[in-house]
């Protein structure tokens, strides 16, 4: 039996990377910070199958003990502040979590044990204002916020520990992907839960952004599958996963309103400059052309079906309260 450690398992990739790995008969350990206010409903219905191990991703010697308790074959790294408009408003945090953390984890892992197979959860973040469209591999990097700087700087620690320690590191330069798990400060979660509320007359409008940006979505569960594929190979690599294919904010709250039967939806969104980018990605596209023909990984479910179980999602659990 394999052991997997994953931080940030209380998130929407950690979640179902753990449902993941437990249908493949893997032990799973997951880590997270200890608090009086722990956010685990995403892992509810895992409470009996998984161990919960306190550590922080700011903290190292924290990290070092997970590792000797839970004595993993392969350690994902999904720990990060996620939200790319807080880190501009918390540049330092974001860049001591997002950024510091994954030298922490790759430091305890070297010390421990440098055989354990690594993960790490790079982002399309960082290619920002993309050089070339659709991004691959070898695309240039060009970040533009504090969020993008950070995974920037993970991934390259990751690459250069692979490189200068013959560590077993990859990096998954994941796209945007969303599920019904998705926390609710996120766009696709906050139109998704905006739509459900106008559905069950609990609401009348939706606060949003940049309506024009476009986005490269595909479906959280398809994308955790290309992690564990990721460490199965026979040499580490990085990888693009992505759909191929992009979508705007607008079309997605096409199909969301189109789903409660509202044709027009115009008249249930305002816009607040808050919500706007001080530095705007407007177009984010990959190419996942090396994953599909060296892991055999391609997204199976179409954006139109990722956008109704989100809201499907939204409107069974506003019934229930």
């Amino acid at each position: 039996m394999k052991t997997a450690f994953i931080t940030g398992i209380n998130g929407m990739d950690g979640s179902h990377l753990a449902d993941l790995l437990l249908t493949k008969g893997y032990k799973v350990y997951g880590m997270e910070r200890r608090s009086s206010n722990v956010n685990d409903i995403n892992t509810k219905h895992l409470k009996d199958k998984i161990i919960i191990l306190n550590g922080d991703i700011t903290d190292q010697n924290s990290l070092l003990r997970c590792l000797k308790e839970s004595n993993p074959d392969e350690v994902y790294n999904l720990a990060a502040q996620s939200f790319v408009g807080e880190s501009w408003n918390t540049p330092e945090q974001t860049s001591n979590v997002t950024g510091l953390g994954v030298l922490r984890m790759l430091e305890a892992i070297r010390e421990f044990n440098p055989k354990i197979k690594f993960y790490q959860a790079s982002s399309s973040e960082m290619f920002g204002r993309m050089i070339e469209n659709p991004a691959t591999e070898n695309t240039p990097f060009y970040p533009r916020s504090p969020y993008g700087v950070s995974k920037l700087y993970g991934h390259w620690i990751t690459k250069n520990y692979r490189e200068s320690y013959d560590m077993f590191a990859c990096s998954g330069i994941l796209f945007n992907h969303e599920s019904e798990r998705r926390g609710i400060e996120f766009v696709t979660r906050k139109i998704s839960n905006g739509v459900a509320k106008i559905k069950l007359g609990l609401a009348d409008h939706i606060t949003l952004g940049n309506l024009d940006a476009k986005r490269d979505w595909g479906y959280a569960p398809d994308y955790v599958k290309a992690m564990w594929l990721m460490l199965q190979q026979e040499e580490p690599d990085d990888f693009v996963i992505s759909t191929g294919k992009t979508h705007s904010i607008r079309e997605f709250l096409d199909i969301a309103f189109n789903h409660i039967g509202i044709q027009d939806w115009s008249s249930y969104i305002k816009q607040d400059p808050k919500y706007m980018r001080p530095a705007e990605v407007d177009v984010l596209r990959g190419d996942s052309s090396k994953a599909k023909s060296r892991l055999d990984w391609e997204g199976s479910t179409p954006f139109i079906d990722l956008v109704i179980k989100m809201v499907d999602n939204d409107i069974k659990i506003l019934k229930k309260l």
